[in-house]
């Protein structure tokens, strides 16, 4: 016994087909398997996927359920066909939607992280650049009232070395940032096989160091206190370098922004027998109540000019290191947040005067 909709979904004539077996119509599918498989299975229902051709293309679905799974030997099986077609095509469109999703957001991310690195090269080139002219300058006087073959003038030795030692640090800050673009690059490039964090042993206090002189210009230009708390007998820490001060760019850029002149800048470090952390604290206006639960969101963001990936980024380096972010705000007060790592060899808990 067959209905019109299997007629329909075979291309079927029911004067053909009446009294044929289904095998003879779908001969691709392993018959004996499926029966075998149907009557062992005891009333429960067995499930084939495949695909027809005629009379057009379609995804099926068909059951095989005992009529009485009681019985010795069975007395016969039912047999349904579902076209699942269509949502096949739904399924198939809402993982390509999703794929799109998240390339584009893949694709912000990485042009926000770009974003940090280039500024930074911008302003320690335009540093470089200002010192040049400045010894340009000097060097290009005029010799005034000195008489023929007298020396050309010189730049005192002191602001020579001064001049020189800035450049030195401006290039090595502009080469670091380099090299930063080239692990931002290479990451996107491995972005759909993502590679864990390189972990490997390093001081969280020199990440911190690190990320203050790259972002020092900024800092001076806005007019900022940096205050500094970092834990003197810090252990060390299995942690890939690039992407925590990736993570501490971030942080200290989103406070920087989030300061008015003369305003305190905090970073802190310590530890215990649990693990490390690092705080990054401002005093900005703070994050209003109704927003502290969004800020992790994709594309959330309360700047004018923010891509609200920054953070999102922050949280998935530090869960990729097994670690937790945690955020404390008061509006008109400023913000703190805090990066927990955990410590990857336990050490018994020291007392608090074995710290200092």
């Amino acid at each position: 016994y067959f209905n019109q909709a299997v007629t329909r979904l075979l291309g079927l004539q029911p004067s053909v087909a009446e009294g044929q077996p289904l095998s003879r119509f779908l001969p691709e599918l392993e018959w004996e398997k499926i029966l075998a498989a149907a009557g062992t299975a005891g009333q429960t229902v067995v499930r084939h996927e495949f695909e027809v051709a005629f009379p057009r293309p379609r995804f099926l679905s068909l059951y095989v359920a005992p009529l009485d799974g009681e019985a010795r030997d069975g007395s016969g099986v039912a047999l349904i066909i579902h076209d699942t077609t269509e949502a096949r095509k739904k399924t198939f469109a809402a993982i390509e939607s999703e794929r799109t999703q998240a390339l584009t957001l893949l694709a912000a991310s990485v042009a926000h992280e770009i974003g940090n690195p280039l500024n930074a090269l911008h302003i320690h080139l335009q540093l470089i650049e200002r010192a040049l002219r400045k010894m340009k300058g000097y060097l290009s006087k005029p010799f005034g009232h000195q008489t023929p073959g007298s020396a050309r003038p010189v730049m005192p030795d002191e602001e020579t070395d001064d001049l020189l030692a800035k450049i030195d640090n401006y290039l090595t800050v502009a080469k670091g940032e380099v090299v930063r673009l080239d692990y931002i690059i290479t990451q996107f490039l491995q972005a759909i096989r993502p590679s864990p964090p390189q972990l490997r042993p390093a001081s969280l206090n020199d990440v911190v160091k690190e990320t203050l002189g790259l972002l020092k210009p900024e800092i001076e230009n806005r007019g900022l206190t940096v205050v500094e708390k970092l834990a003197r007998r810090l252990p060390m820490s299995a942690i890939d370098r690039a992407q925590v001060k990736q993570a501490l760019v971030n942080l200290v850029k989103n406070a920087i922004q989030a300061m008015t002149r003369g305003g305190e800048l905090t970073l802190q470090t310590d530890y215990n027998a649990e693990g490390l952390w690092v705080s990054v604290g401002d005093t900005g206006g703070g994050i209003p109540a109704e927003q502290i639960n969004r800020i992790f969101e994709p594309f959330f963001t309360t700047k004018k000019k923010g891509s609200g990936l920054g953070l999102m980024i922050v949280q998935r380096i530090v869960r990729d290191h097994a670690g937790r972010i945690e955020v404390e705000s008061h509006v008109g007060k400023g913000t703190t947040f805090r990066i927990w790592l955990p410590r990857h060899e336990r050490l018994p808990r020291l007392l608090e005067a074995g710290r200092k």
